[in-house]
């Protein structure tokens, strides 16, 4: 879905802090905030006003 080199380069917007990728949900999701930043058609959308809030991710 989301080429792993891309996914290690990425950051919270909002934080700054690591995100990991729900596969099943297709969303990106910070490990420290834990905004959700959704994935249209195989590109993350890391957009604040995007987000979906929501508890930090276990890395």
């Amino acid at each position: 879905m989301i080429d792993k080199e891309l996914l290690e380069i990425l950051a919270c917007p909002a934080c700054k802090a690591e995100v990991v990728l729900d596969e099943p949900a297709s969303r990106i999701v910070c490990t420290a905030c834990g905004r959700r930043y959704p994935v249209r058609d195989g590109i993350p959308v890391m957009l604040i006003d995007e987000a979906e809030a929501g508890p930090p991710a276990k890395k």
